[in-house]
């Protein structure tokens, strides 16, 4: 029997589906499908380019901060008569010059002060430190890699042109002069900058570095973590399993769903007000930063455990009971295992979530100035989003790369947390 007969056999009384009007109205439903296809990829072209947008224009300004111009020397400290039991006491801020001015011996006393302007302030400790962590540099020479100021570093990476009148710009032209002649030496180098890795903050940009963020971002998640993901489970299973079906509960379902939707400021105030205003805790520390984050993120969590545990079959319930196994041997040997890939997928999306709040941590005072990584949670501390909003709002030039730089960081830890996510919900997923 051919297509046209089955489909008359089964076509209701008076409907002839070969008609005009029944091909112009399938004609009609496969364009609005096309049509409906069209806008969906053009909906994803637009939000595509918008991201190539925002990452290469984020590229563009921070790919400078991942370079670093330095000026490598060397020291004979054998004849710089160093106490080996007391290096910290030396001169060393007199070592390093007479080392920097050695590289150019034609200067002028008078120009000295502008000649060391172009190296950080910071040179002598560097050199100190270096010595301390390797006592054998005392021996002989050595060489040491010091960098160079932010106008310089921007002057070796185009930031400021030589065209432009010398009363316009950081660095005049005796300086570009005898930063030509450094470079003609092979001094200047712009190796990879491993200090905007390991170094924490500082005023000067060339030595500004996300370690104290990175580790108070750790504490305040690692805090954030143990928090909220045993009492999200514990709540969501006994909400799940256990609590009766009355309007306490569902009160209780209704302003959880609510809390999840709350914006993530008010939960700064709530912990402005509780944790540091009515127990005292310490500001600025990752312990509170933890406490407001858990605080933000427990709804999620809850709701995300409520569902996996709905999607576990009812079947597997019933047949636990049935071989004999108690209700709390069902749920935490049967249901909860079988729902964990997607609770563990729930709290690492929560907890990219909460890697990425500003507003709760600037209310809290993660916004310090800190010189060095915290050593615990009740260290003072900032956080990657806080960092970034204090280099953005630094008036230092170097600073404007550092903060795509760091901004960068935070969306490669984002990518990061949201790819084993992924990884998790395909690797242990169960589909049913």
């Amino acid at each position: 029997m051919s297509s046209a007969a089955i489909t008359d056999t089964v076509a209701p009384a008076g409907v002839n589906w070969h008609s005009d009007a029944m091909k112009a109205r399938r004609k009609a439903r496969y364009a609005a499908d096309r049509r409906l296809q069209i806008y969906g990829i053009i909906a994803i072209t637009f939000a595509l380019g918008f991201l190539a947008i925002l990452v290469g224009s984020l590229t563009f300004t921070g790919h400078k901060a991942f370079t670093q111009t330095v000026a490598t020397i060397e020291i004979d400290l054998s004849t710089a008569k160093v106490d080996p039991a007391n290096i910290g006491e030396a001169d060393w801020r007199g070592i390093v010059r007479g080392a920097l001015r050695a590289q150019v011996p034609d200067m002028k006393r008078s120009e000295e002060r502008k000649f060391f302007e172009m190296f950080t302030s910071s040179a002598p400790f560097l050199v100190r430190d270096a010595v301390v962590a390797d006592p054998s540099k005392l021996t002989g020479k050595s060489s040491f890699a010091i960098p160079m100021a932010d106008p310089v570093d921007q002057l070796a990476k185009g930031g400021i042109s030589r065209d432009v009148p010398e009363n316009q710009r950081r660095i005049n032209d005796k300086q570009i002069a005898m930063y030509d002649q450094l470079v003609a030496n092979g001094v200047i180098s712009t190796p990879f900058n491993w200090g905007l890795f390991f170094n924490a903050d500082s005023r000067f940009p060339e030595l500004a570095g996300l370690a104290g963020a990175i580790s108070g971002s750790f504490w305040s998640l690692l805090v954030c973590f143990l928090i909220s993901f045993p009492i999200g489970i514990a709540a969501a299973i006994y909400l799940e399993e256990f609590a009766p079906k009355n309007r306490i509960t569902d009160l209780i379902e209704v302003n959880i769903n609510n809390l999840a939707a709350v914006p993530s400021v008010v939960f700064g105030l709530l912990g402005l007000a509780v944790f540091l205003g009515w127990m005292g805790l310490p500001r600025s520390a990752p312990l509170v930063g933890g406490l407001v984050l858990a605080l933000m993120t427990l709804p999620t969590l809850i709701i995300v455990t409520r569902v996996s545990l709905k999607s576990v079959p009812s079947s597997i319930r019933e047949a636990a009971l049935g071989v004999g196994a108690s209700k709390h041997e069902m749920i935490f040997h049967h249901i909860l295992p079988l729902a964990m890939p997607t609770v563990m997928t729930g709290a690492i999306i929560s907890l990219a979530r909460a890697l990425g709040e500003t507003a709760p941590l600037l209310l809290i005072g993660m916004n310090a100035f800190i010189t060095s990584p915290p050593e615990g949670v009740f260290a003072a501390s900032t956080a990657l989003p806080t960092q970034i909003y204090i280099w953005a709002d630094s008036p230092e030039r170097g600073f404007v790369s550092r903060t795509s730089a760091a901004i960068l960081v935070l969306l490669a830890f984002l990518v990061l947390m949201n790819g084993i996510a992924i990884f998790l919900r395909q690797r242990f997923e169960r589909r049913w």
